[in-house]
């Protein structure tokens, strides 16, 4: 692993970013059904949360960034460790010969700049992992959302990530966290990632006591994973949250794929939430398989 690892360092020394990804491609992971995903978002209006996400680019595993007719982007700052310096206005740029989006500065629970129903589509990868309060976040991009409007949710599954340790986060705890109305100074899992964190599989965040400091600050830098997941846990915070879910798929080496709709109307997804369904049979990850056979 350490081997691989140092080769794909040196190839982006070598080739730069894009030529690398080009390079990596063919060799990557594929997702089955990408045109259903490209078609739920052919020519729509849409908001990415936490963006540009490299999975979603024409290089990417889901490439829907060239079907959308415009997209803007919210993050809660504009400095993240993520992105870096960005600026109020037509400064997020998503996809070549794309005209850029709007970067908007909110939190993700409070998307208060933004109106009723504004946009066609919601687009979030990796980042309600880093939300204290999951379901107050999913209820604004609800409230944003157009009626019928798809959200493309993706999380990382704990079995693929420094987070393999730590329990799967129970959706009791999730809808306590928004009764409560927890927000970004909760460090309420900190012992817990201190205890669990695989430092092995998480080198950015440098050593233990680096390591420490980074989350003691997280209201700040915000990459903290506040919960962990499977895709059952994935799917019942979604089905929860009150959306009408199309599709659930799975690709290594950590994403968990949510495809839903906003729906006025009382959702049913007990074909994604009974056990031994399709989207659990073919789940890369194991622990997806000791759920399914419990």
């Amino acid at each position: 692993m350490q081997i691989f690892k140092t080769a794909k360092a040196a190839a982006r020394r070598l080739l730069g970013p894009q030529l690398t990804n080009l390079v990596r491609r063919p060799f990557r992971p594929s997702l089955r059904y990408i045109a259903e995903y490209r078609s739920a978002f052919q020519s729509k209006r849409g908001l990415e949360i936490g963006g540009p996400s490299p999975i979603l680019a024409h290089t990417g595993e889901i490439p829907i960034y060239d079907v959308l007719a415009s997209l803007d982007n919210c993050l809660y700052s504009g400095n993240t460790i993520w992105a870096g310096e960005v600026r109020k206005g037509k400064t997020f740029f998503y996809q070549p010969g794309m005209q850029p989006g709007t970067q908007i500065l909110c939190e993700a629970t409070n998307l208060q700049a933004i109106d009723d129903s504004r946009y066609e589509c919601v687009l979030a990868c990796h980042c309600l992992e880093h939300v204290a309060n999951p379901l107050r976040a999913l209820a604004e991009w609800k409230r944003i959302l157009q009626n019928e409007g798809p959200l493309l949710l993706i999380l990382p599954h704990k079995d693929g990530t420094f987070d393999w340790r730590r329990r799967t986060t129970p959706l009791a705890h999730m809808i306590e966290d928004y009764e409560n109305a927890v927000d970004e100074q909760d460090l309420t899992h900190l012992p817990e990632i201190l205890a669990l964190h695989d430092l092995s599989k998480d080198v950015p965040a440098g050593t233990k006591e680096q390591f420490e400091q980074r989350c003691l600050a997280n209201h700040i830098n915000r990459a903290m994973h506040h919960h962990v997941f499977d895709t059952m846990s994935a799917i019942a915070l979604v089905n929860y949250a009150g959306f009408k879910i199309l599709r659930v798929d799975t690709l290594a080496p950590y994403h968990i794929i949510i495809l839903a709709t906003r729906t006025v109307q009382a959702a049913d997804n007990r074909r994604f939430l009974e056990s031994g369904r399709e989207h659990r049979s073919r789940s890369p990850f194991p622990s997806d398989h000791k759920l399914r056979n419990s």
